[in-house]
């Protein structure tokens, strides 16, 4: 395959013009470790089934119901790591709670963030 220097230079100036609009895009993303605090971590639906084992349905009622706070990205559901500590505080038993404290190490966690 043959390519002339005319056809050349279009498509390096195609390509020019991709890597500028890319590298706009990056430089964007760069800047978005200010949109949450550096304590403050976000799950999604199917980060958050597993860790409180219950099913996409579940998670779907407790949202609707107002009990979960969430926010949509994309169509995507995520929550924030700090309402979740809340809404298990508020929603299970005492005994269930520190449980899950032990299992995810959240005195760690809390501990961490106090001292920080």
């Amino acid at each position: 395959m043959y390519i002339d220097n005319e056809n050349f230079d279009k498509w390096m100036e195609r390509l020019s013009k991709k890597l500028s609009e890319i590298g706009q895009d990056l430089k964007s993303l760069i800047n978005t470790d200010k949109v949450l605090d550096e304590n403050d971590k976000i799950l999604d639906n199917q980060d958050l089934a597993f860790l409180l084992k219950v099913s996409f349905r579940t998670l779907q009622r407790y949202r609707v119901s107002g009990k979960l706070p969430y926010f949509t990205i994309s169509h995507k559901t995520y929550y924030r790591a700090a309402d979740i500590r809340t809404f298990i505080q508020e929603n299970a038993e005492s005994k269930t709670y520190e449980r899950f404290k032990k299992e995810n190490q959240l005195d760690k966690q809390t501990t961490a963030k106090q001292d920080g």
